[in-house]
Protein backbone atom coordinates (compact mmCIF):
# COMPACT_ATOMS: atom_id res chain seq x y z
CA UNK A 1 0.00 0.00 0.00
CA UNK A 2 1.38 3.38 -1.00
CA UNK A 3 0.09 6.84 -0.35
CA UNK A 4 0.86 10.24 -1.76
CA UNK A 5 -0.16 13.64 -0.46
CA UNK A 6 -2.89 15.17 -2.61
CA UNK A 7 -3.29 18.32 -0.53
CA UNK A 8 -1.14 19.69 2.27
CA UNK A 9 -2.44 21.66 5.22
CA UNK A 10 -1.61 24.95 3.47
CA UNK A 11 -3.41 23.91 0.28
CA UNK A 12 -6.48 22.82 2.29
CA UNK A 13 -6.46 26.19 4.06
CA UNK A 14 -6.45 28.04 0.71
CA UNK A 15 -9.22 25.85 -0.72
CA UNK A 16 -11.42 26.32 2.37
CA UNK A 17 -11.15 30.10 2.03
CA UNK A 18 -12.00 29.91 -1.68
CA UNK A 19 -15.05 27.74 -0.94
CA UNK A 20 -16.14 30.14 1.82
CA UNK A 21 -15.87 33.07 -0.62
CA UNK A 22 -17.93 31.20 -3.22
CA UNK A 23 -20.63 30.52 -0.64
CA UNK A 24 -20.57 34.16 0.42
CA UNK A 25 -20.93 35.34 -3.19
CA UNK A 26 -24.00 33.17 -3.74
CA UNK A 27 -25.70 33.47 -0.33
CA UNK A 28 -24.55 36.87 1.06
CA UNK A 29 -26.09 37.05 4.55
CA UNK A 30 -27.29 33.41 4.80
CA UNK A 31 -30.78 34.51 5.92
CA UNK A 32 -32.41 32.05 3.51
CA UNK A 33 -29.60 29.48 3.44
CA UNK A 34 -28.67 26.65 5.81
CA UNK A 35 -25.50 24.56 5.82
CA UNK A 36 -25.85 20.82 6.44
CA UNK A 37 -22.77 18.67 7.02
CA UNK A 38 -23.27 15.04 6.06
CA UNK A 39 -22.27 12.72 8.91
CA UNK A 40 -19.70 11.65 9.74
CA UNK A 41 -16.88 13.31 7.75
CA UNK A 42 -18.73 16.27 6.23
CA UNK A 43 -19.23 17.76 9.67
CA UNK A 44 -15.57 18.79 10.02
CA UNK A 45 -15.68 20.62 6.68
CA UNK A 46 -19.01 22.28 7.52
CA UNK A 47 -17.72 23.49 10.89
CA UNK A 48 -14.53 24.88 9.34
CA UNK A 49 -16.43 26.75 6.63
CA UNK A 50 -18.88 28.18 9.16
CA UNK A 51 -16.00 29.36 11.34
CA UNK A 52 -14.28 31.05 8.38
CA UNK A 53 -17.51 32.74 7.26
CA UNK A 54 -18.21 34.09 10.75
CA UNK A 55 -14.73 35.02 11.94
CA UNK A 56 -13.06 36.19 8.74
CA UNK A 57 -15.96 37.44 6.62
CA UNK A 58 -18.27 38.77 9.33
CA UNK A 59 -21.36 36.67 8.64
CA UNK A 60 -23.46 37.19 11.76
CA UNK A 61 -25.67 34.10 11.77
CA UNK A 62 -25.46 30.79 9.94
CA UNK A 63 -27.77 27.86 10.57
CA UNK A 64 -25.50 24.81 10.67
CA UNK A 65 -26.77 21.28 11.05
CA UNK A 66 -25.51 17.73 10.74
CA UNK A 67 -27.41 15.00 8.91
CA UNK A 68 -27.03 11.27 9.51
CA UNK A 69 -27.84 9.26 6.37
CA UNK A 70 -27.02 5.76 7.65
CA UNK A 71 -30.52 4.30 7.39
CA UNK A 72 -31.30 6.07 4.10
CA UNK A 73 -28.42 4.46 2.22
CA UNK A 74 -29.23 1.87 -0.44
CA UNK A 75 -26.48 -0.43 0.87
CA UNK A 76 -27.54 -0.17 4.51
CA UNK A 77 -28.56 -3.86 4.81
CA UNK A 78 -25.98 -5.36 2.46
CA UNK A 79 -22.92 -5.92 4.60
CA UNK A 80 -22.11 -8.30 7.40
CA UNK A 81 -20.97 -5.57 9.74
CA UNK A 82 -23.46 -3.63 11.81
CA UNK A 83 -23.64 0.03 10.86
CA UNK A 84 -23.37 2.64 13.59
CA UNK A 85 -25.48 5.71 13.11
CA UNK A 86 -24.23 9.18 13.88
CA UNK A 87 -26.51 11.80 15.35
CA UNK A 88 -28.62 14.18 13.32
CA UNK A 89 -28.53 17.71 14.69
CA UNK A 90 -30.82 19.98 12.72
CA UNK A 91 -32.41 22.51 15.07
CA UNK A 92 -34.10 24.61 12.39
CA UNK A 93 -36.65 24.19 9.62
CA UNK A 94 -35.45 23.73 6.07
CA UNK A 95 -38.89 24.52 4.63
CA UNK A 96 -38.43 27.07 1.85
CA UNK A 97 -34.70 27.48 2.56
CA UNK A 98 -31.70 26.95 0.34
CA UNK A 99 -29.82 23.94 1.71
CA UNK A 100 -26.11 23.46 1.04
CA UNK A 101 -25.05 19.85 1.66
CA UNK A 102 -21.40 19.65 2.69
CA UNK A 103 -19.32 16.47 2.42
CA UNK A 104 -15.60 15.78 2.25
CA UNK A 105 -15.48 13.42 -0.77
CA UNK A 106 -17.97 12.96 -3.60
CA UNK A 107 -17.42 9.45 -4.89
CA UNK A 108 -20.36 7.41 -6.26
CA UNK A 109 -23.06 9.93 -5.34
CA UNK A 110 -24.99 7.44 -3.20
CA UNK A 111 -24.45 9.37 0.04
CA UNK A 112 -25.91 12.48 -1.57
CA UNK A 113 -28.90 10.50 -2.86
CA UNK A 114 -29.47 9.30 0.71
CA UNK A 115 -29.12 12.87 2.03
CA UNK A 116 -31.73 14.09 -0.46
CA UNK A 117 -34.19 11.59 0.99
CA UNK A 118 -33.22 12.20 4.63
CA UNK A 119 -33.56 16.00 4.48
CA UNK A 120 -37.24 15.69 3.54
CA UNK A 121 -37.97 14.83 7.19
CA UNK A 122 -37.10 18.44 8.07
CA UNK A 123 -39.20 20.19 5.44
CA UNK A 124 -39.10 20.91 1.74
CA UNK A 125 -36.14 23.07 0.74
CA UNK A 126 -36.55 25.64 -2.03
CA UNK A 127 -33.20 24.60 -3.45
CA UNK A 128 -30.37 22.17 -2.67
CA UNK A 129 -26.71 22.68 -3.51
CA UNK A 130 -23.68 20.46 -2.93
CA UNK A 131 -20.26 21.50 -1.70
CA UNK A 132 -17.50 18.90 -1.61
CA UNK A 133 -13.82 19.19 -0.82
CA UNK A 134 -12.78 16.38 -3.20
CA UNK A 135 -14.69 15.40 -6.33
CA UNK A 136 -13.79 11.97 -7.70
CA UNK A 137 -15.50 12.64 -11.00
CA UNK A 138 -14.86 9.32 -12.78
CA UNK A 139 -16.40 7.19 -10.02
CA UNK A 140 -20.01 8.39 -10.12
CA UNK A 141 -22.85 5.85 -10.12
CA UNK A 142 -25.55 8.54 -10.07
CA UNK A 143 -25.89 11.80 -12.04
CA UNK A 144 -24.88 14.06 -9.16
CA UNK A 145 -22.43 16.94 -9.54
CA UNK A 146 -21.19 19.46 -6.96
CA UNK A 147 -22.02 23.15 -7.16
CA UNK A 148 -18.80 23.90 -5.25
CA UNK A 149 -15.70 21.73 -5.34
CA UNK A 150 -12.35 22.12 -3.69
CA UNK A 151 -10.33 19.85 -5.95
CA UNK A 152 -11.18 17.43 -8.70
CA UNK A 153 -9.30 14.13 -8.47
CA UNK A 154 -9.08 11.55 -11.22
CA UNK A 155 -8.57 8.49 -9.03
CA UNK A 156 -9.22 5.02 -10.36
CA UNK A 157 -11.55 2.75 -8.40
CA UNK A 158 -8.83 0.86 -6.53
CA UNK A 159 -7.44 4.11 -5.20
CA UNK A 160 -8.88 5.72 -2.10
CA UNK A 161 -8.97 9.34 -1.06
CA UNK A 162 -8.41 9.82 2.67
CA UNK A 163 -9.20 13.19 4.20
CA UNK A 164 -7.67 13.85 7.61
CA UNK A 165 -8.82 16.73 9.81
CA UNK A 166 -6.84 18.21 12.67
CA UNK A 167 -9.91 18.05 14.95
CA UNK A 168 -10.25 14.30 14.46
CA UNK A 169 -6.96 12.98 13.11
CA UNK A 170 -4.37 15.39 14.51
CA UNK A 171 -3.46 17.04 11.19
CA UNK A 172 -4.96 18.46 8.01
CA UNK A 173 -3.87 16.45 4.98
CA UNK A 174 -5.45 14.55 2.10
CA UNK A 175 -3.89 11.37 0.79
CA UNK A 176 -4.40 9.29 -2.34
CA UNK A 177 -3.93 5.70 -1.22
CA UNK A 178 -3.11 2.97 -3.73
CA UNK A 179 -4.00 -0.49 -2.43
Amino acid sequence: MSQKVLLSSKEIHIILHRLACQLLENHLDFKHTVLVGIQPRGTFLAQRLTKILKEEYGVKRIDLGFLDITFYRDDFRRGDKTLEASSTEINFLVEGKKVVFIDDVLYTGRSIRAALTAIQSFGRPSEIELLTLIDRRFSRHLPIQPNYRGRQVDAINEEKVKVMWEENDGKDVIYLINK
